[in-house]
């Protein structure tokens, strides 16, 4: 509606919690993925190259996913019959099976939750990404316009270093693992007391850290 203020998910927050249809059945979601990190998607529309061209790169790297822990799902506004007939033909024609899940959000209703679709940009959903832990919260969240194919090794990227941040209490640098200044080393936390900064210089003196300076140190994983 006109002048209505929405409330999209940010990151931290909990996943908004909705029902749906699929083309594996009904979820209940984030409910049903407790305990998995989850790769939630949309897509402009069926039938269309450049999405077709990005179900088959998630199917490419769906087992590197799994190995992750972390579940794809697909969404757009089309029916349940149309992503079924879609799928088939992508394996029918070009011999690749989707095995992940596909929601039918006809209504819209999901997409509108989850901010997909952006008006300036037509009515259907624009290629959203939310990375969602196993606890159901929001850790990243990217937007593609529709005319944009994405980067699924920058997606599959994303969810292994929050992985590696959450383990480990680091940053990860840009770029990595191939990082221009420290290559696949990760970054320690800023000090957030003098005497912590101190500690840090004489750790790097002792070569048990490396740093530029006591509020840039880094280290292998």
């Amino acid at each position: 509606m006109e002048g209505e203020i929405r409330k999209l998910p940010l990151i931290g927050e909990k996943a908004p919690s909705f029902k749906a249809q699929t083309t594996k059945g009904v979820i209940k979601f984030p409910e049903d993925h407790k305990g998995k990190w989850v790769v939630l998607f949309s897509h402009p529309a069926d039938f269309t190259p450049v999405c077709t061209t990005e179900f088959v790169a998630f199917q490419k790297r769906y087992e590197e996913f799994k190995k992750l822990n972390c579940d794809l799902i697909g969404l757009s506004i089309d029916q349940v019959f149309s992503h079924i007939k879609w799928v088939e033909w992508i394996k029918e024609t070009l011999g690749i099976e989707i095995e992940f899940p596909v929601i039918a959000d006809d209504t819209g209703r999901i997409a509108h939750l989850y901010g997909m679709i952006h008006p300036g940009k037509g009515a259907n959903t624009v290629r959203a990404v939310f990375i969602i832990d196993p606890d159901g919260v929001v850790r990243a969240i990217l937007y593609y316009p529709q005319e944009v194919g994405r980067n699924m090794d920058e997606i599959l990227r994303m969810v292994k270093t929050l992985q590696i941040s959450d383990e480990n209490g680091v940053a990860i640098p840009a770029n990595w693992p191939n990082n221009e200044l420290i290559g696949d080393k990760v970054i320690l936390p800023p000090p957030s007391d003098e005497k912590t900064a101190r500690e840090r210089l004489e750790k790097a003196k002792a070569k048990e850290i490396e740093c530029f300076d006591w509020w840039f140190c880094y280290k292998n994983l």
